[in-house]
């Protein structure tokens, strides 16, 4: 099943759709036009409900998504994709969880079967009624647009920050993304970090 790709920051002064950064998991979900969905990871393994920290995001997306991106998918005569969602809760950071509270999901990405990673425009025009992480600017991605969103005065953005996604192609032919983080988000992981530099790294 496909994963999703390491985003880099490496900032490109580019026309971008820039979505809010939501701050979870990476969930995946593989669909066929045969079987339907029937294999769920998390970023780096697979996993069915039984996962400890991560199991009900399958129920989610089974009652939230499935009948919506079947018939999407259907309609379109794709063979087979890979949804990509992002699991939260109001207080998930980093990449952990309050297993007892609440937790939803987010519709991010979708890989297409020889097709790639969708590219933003046509994203928008498949899932945008669907409920996606929220697109909070659409141009290029100059000064203004950064510090804004570093400063944390994007409108839109809930606090980790950005991903921009560009309409202009990489060495692979996927769509180029970066990510833009808030100032205060990162503040927040140093703390979190204790003086790891590496889990810092590994986290940001």
């Amino acid at each position: 099943m496909k994963s999703y790709p390491s985003i880099d920051r490496d900032v490109r002064n580019i026309f971008v759709y820039a979505f809010d950064k939501i701050d979870g998991s990476n969930i995946r979900a593989e669909w066929t036009s045969k079987k339907g969905f029937d294999k769920f990871g998390s970023r780096n393994c697979l996993m069915d409900s039984s996962h400890p920290h991560l199991g009900d995001a399958i129920g989610i997306i089974k009652t939230k998504y499935e009948r919506d991106l079947h018939d999407i998918f259907k309609r379109e005569r794709f063979e087979k994709a890979t949804a990509f969602f992002e699991y939260y809760g109001e207080n998930s950071f980093a990449g952990t969880h309050i297993l007892d509270e609440p937790h939803d999901l987010k519709l991010i990405d979708v890989d297409v079967l020889k097709k790639g990673m969708i590219f933003p425009k046509q994203y928008l025009k498949l899932f945008g009624d669907l409920d996606i992480a929220s697109l909070v600017y659409e141009g290029n991605c100059n000064q203004p647009f950064v510090q804004s969103v570093k400063d944390g005065t994007c409108e839109g953005i809930t606090f980790e920050g950005t991903v921009c996604k560009s309409r202009e192609v990489d060495k692979y032919g996927h769509p180029i993304m970066f990510k833009v983080k808030s100032l205060a988000w990162i503040e927040k992981l140093k703390q979190h970090c204790k003086g790891d530099d590496k889990l810092f790294e590994q986290l940001l």
